[in-house]
This record gives C-alpha cells, sequence and structure tokens, in this order.
C-alpha cells in the first residue's frame, strides 16, 4: 500500500497556480493613431476593415459606423483608385458629424504612392497608411515608391502600419533566402524560409522608414499568415528582434467556428505571452451577414482572456439531460441580447458597467454555485417548462422567480442591480 502524500509541509498554493494569468504586455514603442495609442503598455486595441466599395460614400460610412458602434477602435478601408481616394475626405466628414471620430486607416496596394501624391485631401483625412512592402513596387521602383508614401506620411504627420503578407511577398528577398538556404549544408524546409523573408521584409522596410525620417513613434508592423503555427512562430521572432508595436492577425482566418477557432487558438497565444498591441480577426462574412461579427469576437477574446472588458458576459451551462427544458436556453440568449441591446446606454451612464457577471444556469447540479459566483445569477430546476427559479444577488440567494413572467422579471433585476450598484460610480466620479 503506498503512503500518501505529505501535505502538512507544501504550501497552500503551488507557485505556478500563482502566477496565472496573462504574461506581463510586452512593452512596444507607443503609437498614436488618431486618438487611439497603441503599444507601450496600452490596452490592445480591436481593429476591423470595411468591405464597401470605399467610393460609395454612403455605404462606406454606415459600415464604418457601424462596426465603430460595434466596438471597433480603428477602421480600415480600401483605397485602391482615384474615386475611393477622392472619397475619403468626404466619409471622415460625415463620420465627425455624426459624432464619430473613430481613426480611419487607408489599405494601399501597388499605386499608393500615386493615390497619396495626387490627393492630398485623402493624405491628410486618413488617420494612418497601411503599405505592403512586397507589393509597393518592383524592381528598381519599390524602394522610389516606399519613399514617397513614407515622405507624404511624415509631411502629414501620419503613422503607418508596414504588413508583410504570406501571399504577397517580396519575390527577390525570398528568392535570394532561399537560394542562400540551399547553399547550406544542412539547408532548412521552404516553409522556415518563407517565414524568415515575411519577417526581414518586415524589418528591413521599418529601417528604411525610419532611414527616411519617419520616427519609430509612427511605425506599426505586422506580418501576416493564414496558419496557426506559422503566426505563433513568426510573430514570436519579430517580437523577439523588435520593439515596433505589433498588429495581429490571421491574413485569411476562414468562415464560421473555424475562421473563430483559428484566430483565438492562434492570437490568443501570441497575447498570453505579451505579444501583440492591436488585433483583428478577419473572418469571411456569411452572404449578407453582419460585418461587426469580427469586432464580437475580437473584443470576447480579449475579455475571456481577462486583458479587457468590454461589455457583460453572461455565463451559462451547455445542457445535459437533466435540462431537456429550453427554457434555460432562450433565457441565456435573452439577457446576452437585452444586455448587448442597453450597453451604449448604460456605458453613457453607468461607469464600470462592462465588467457585470450574469449567470444563467440550467439546473441545480452547478446552477446554485455558479450564480453564487456571478453578480446576479438565477438557477433552473433542470427538466420543466414552469421552473421555480431562485435568483442570486452579490453571492445571496435573494428571491425566487415563478411564472410566465420570469424572463421579464429577471431582467428588471439585472437592469435595477446596474442602476444601484454602477449608478453609484457615476455619482462618484460627478462629485
Amino acid at each position: 500500500m503506498n503512503a500518501a502524500p505529505d501535505t502538512a509541509a507544501s504550501p497552500v498554493v503551488a507557485p505556478e497556480l500563482e502566477a496565472a494569468g496573462p504574461a506581463p504586455r510586452r512593452l512596444t514603442v507607443p503609437v498614436r493613431v488618431g486618438g487611439v495609442l497603441v503599444g507601450g503598455g496600452a490596452p490592445v486595441v480591436v481593429q476591423s476593415m470595411t468591405n464597401t466599395d470605399t467610393a460609395d460614400v454612403d455605404a462606406t460610412v454606415r459600415q464604418v459606423a457601424a462596426l465603430a458602434r460595434g466596438g471597433s477602435e480603428i477602421v480600415r478601408v480600401t483605397v485602391d483608385r482615384a474615386e475611393s481616394a477622392a472619397a475619403l475626405p468626404h466619409i471622415k466628414e460625415k463620420l465627425l458629424a455624426m459624432g464619430l471620430d473613430t481613426p480611419i486607416v487607408g489599405d494601399f496596394h501597388y499605386n499608393g504612392h500615386i493615390l497619396l501624391a495626387e490627393h492630398p485631401a485623402c493624405a491628410q483625412a486618413l488617420d494612418k497608411y497601411r503599405i505592403n512592402p512586397g507589393n509597393v513596387g518592383f524592381g528598381q521602383k519599390r524602394d522610389r515608391h516606399f519613399t514617397t508614401i513614407v515622405e507624404i506620411a511624415i509631411k502629414h504627420g501620419k503613422p503607418v502600419r508596414i504588413g508583410a503578407n504570406w501571399g504577397s511577398l517580396d519575390d527577390e528577398l525570398l528568392t535570394r533566402l532561399m537560394d542562400e538556404n540551399a547553399a547550406l549544408a544542412r539547408p532548412a524546409d521552404a516553409r522556415a524560409v518563407t517565414r524568415e523573408a515575411l519577417i526581414r521584409s518586415a524589418l528591413i522596410s521599418a529601417a528604411l522608414a525610419e532611414e527616411i525620417g519617419l520616427p519609430r513613434e509612427k511605425i506599426i508592423l505586422s506580418a501576416k499568415v493564414s496558419a496557426v503555427q506559422d503566426l505563433i512562430t513568426v510573430y514570436s521572432e519579430l517580437a523577439r528582434r523588435a520593439d515596433y508595436a505589433l498588429h495581429l492577425g490571421l491574413t485569411e482566418a476562414g468562415m464560421g467556428s473555424k475562421g473563430i477557432v483559428a484566430s483565438t487558438a492562434a492570437m490568443g497565444i501570441l497575447l498570453q505571452q505579451g505579444i501583440g498591441d492591436t488585433i483583428r480577426v478577419s473572418l469571411t462574412p456569411e452572404p449578407g451577414g453582419d460585418r461587426t461579427r469580427e469586432v464580437t469576437v475580437a473584443q470576447e477574446m480579449l475579455q475571456t482572456m481577462g486583458l479587457r472588458t468590454f461589455v457583460p458576459l453572461v455565463a451559462a451551462c451547455p445542457g445535459c439531460g437533466r435540462t431537456t427544458s429550453t427554457t434555460f436556453q432562450e433565457l441565456a440568449f435573452e439577457v446576452q441580447d437585452y444586455i448587448r441591446t442597453r450597453m451604449p446606454e448604460w456605458k453613457r451612464h453607468y461607469p464600470g458597467v462592462e465588467t457585470l457577471n450574469v449567470a444563467v444556469m440550467g439546473c441545480i447540479v452547478n446552477g446554485p454555485g455558479e450564480s453564487k459566483h456571478a453578480d446576479i445569477g438565477i438557477s433552473l430546476p433542470g427538466t420543466g417548462e414552469f421552473p421555480t427559479a431562485p435568483v442570486y444577488i452579490d453571492g445571496k440567494k435573494a428571491m425566487t422567480l415563478r411564472g410566465p413572467s420570469l424572463r421579464e422579471d429577471f431582467k428588471k433585476i439585472v437592469e435595477d442591480y446596474v442602476e444601484r450598484r454602477f449608478g453609484i460610480a457615476r455619482q462618484g466620479a460627478a462629485e
């Protein structure tokens, strides 16, 4: 018979458990994008991108507004031709008239040097330029075109994201590295060389931008790929070699659950290591789908990791054989929707409301305990369409709800709690 382990001398909490939580943020050079600070220890920023024709001013304004109201703190738009560049000042003007000052980033490929030079109003209206060193120009024109864009950014005081991309990598650089690798006694595999080319492309371009005169605090780097392990490897190495602010994201995350899982798996690991200053979840929307879905996923990723808080989250159990009723499922979805609908007004009037925790549980196994851990929790009894449901507030049983008005009664309890708890915070701030 084995002896029982000696627990008397063991610490109550193991050191590795005490250290649980995200690693300290990697300290990068801070970059001001409009009114948003990226890097330098600032909270991780959520970014998104429109898919409208930027030349369509009204459609682009509507989508930027929807993304901004959905929580996107920076929005990128395509600037691919003269009509798009000419539309930017009008888009900015209309957004400001709506009270929206969300920074707008111009996404340039191939002809950015021409569009920015020929449309100075566009260059001034944008809050940041994004350029791709893999297609800013080819051969001898590459450095000349790159220099033109950087000089315009310096003239207007704009930051630049130098965004290398797996799908449009500098062929000349990649070919040279492949040739050098092939000459080695023990060459690396082609994928590793491609990752190295991506990293070097970003760093070489950043060094050139600084040489031209763009300050370090005006440069953000990205090196996007479409595979999870490649993203982790590339950004870990990029973070090791430089202190530029970094924008994270899979370049083509994919559709639906696949895109969500791939994005959170890759970026979650990097963020846990303190790597990443701004993120985008590049989901392929369903036909006619809501573009703001990618913003919600990014926010939920940051919030569930404990890096930021945006909206109160509703904890709910998955259901089992004890919860054959759909009552708790319907209540959980209804409460979450109610909270999201109320948040714009709550945030204006109740400071700190985004930290609220609500639980909607389906049966008596874990329901009461989980409900006690939340600020407000309700525990339904499982099977049965006419439940008797205890409600817990701040860890204590406060009341029991019954009957057909249960849903509306619970939402009223949530509303009253927000007023009582966070209204005090508002009064304190006013004083």
